[in-house]
């Protein structure tokens, strides 16, 4: 199977070319939450688990074990979130089927609260990654990224760390070859 290239929209993901050497965005697979040529882009990363739980570092959050991933450099201060819930947590904003950008925080605080919500059901990030109107599209052309499809699977995959080598085998010889590009080729 032929892997096709797609445009960068809402819903699809990035995956970082193996020579892409950059503290956030070396080896990522990064799904756009937003996408228009005005405004520009937004994306989470979503194989860069750090290795706190969520209310280790977000202090008002109930006790849980949601595990917290590092979605990019812009506003590390901020949470962002994505989840499974839909019309549970008001003000979302669907990204593909069944898959949810934002909503009110307080009402998803009161879900995990009540022990309504499990981990399967939502991730959370720090920060985000952002690209100005532009941006994106040059990278593209320089071949830094690489977009595909999205499925529910991927971005609430059980082991994040191995998403960025799984994909690139799963989209064909072409890129399987990737998978296996030593990140310091001068180790080689």
């Amino acid at each position: 199977m032929e892997f096709k290239q797609n445009r960068p929209s809402r819903g699809k993901l990035l995956i970082s070319e193996p020579a892409l050497r950059d503290f956030y965005f070396g080896r990522s697979v990064v799904l756009l939450v937003e996408h228009t040529d005005g405004e520009g882009t937004i994306g989470l990363i979503l194989n860069k688990p750090i290795h706190l739980k969520l209310n280790q570092v977000v202090k008002e959050f109930p006790d849980n074990e949601f595990p917290l991933f590092l979605g990019g450099p812009v506003h590390p201060e901020r949470l962002f979130y994505v989840h499974k819930l839909g019309e549970k947590v008001p003000g979302s904003i669907e990204i593909i089927p069944g898959l949810y950008w934002g909503g009110e925080i307080k009402k998803l605080m009161e879900l995990i609260n009540l022990k309504l919500v499990n981990p399967e059901e939502v991730r959370f990030f720090i920060g985000y990654s952002g690209w100005e109107p532009g941006q994106l599209d040059r990278e593209l052309k320089e071949k830094s990224w690489v977009v595909t499809q999205c499925s529910m699977d991927t971005v609430m995959a059980r082991h994040p760390e191995k998403l960025w080598s799984n994909m690139l085998k799963e989209m064909g010889n072409d890129y399987a070859i990737w998978a296996n590009f030593p990140s310091d080729p001068i180790l080689n």
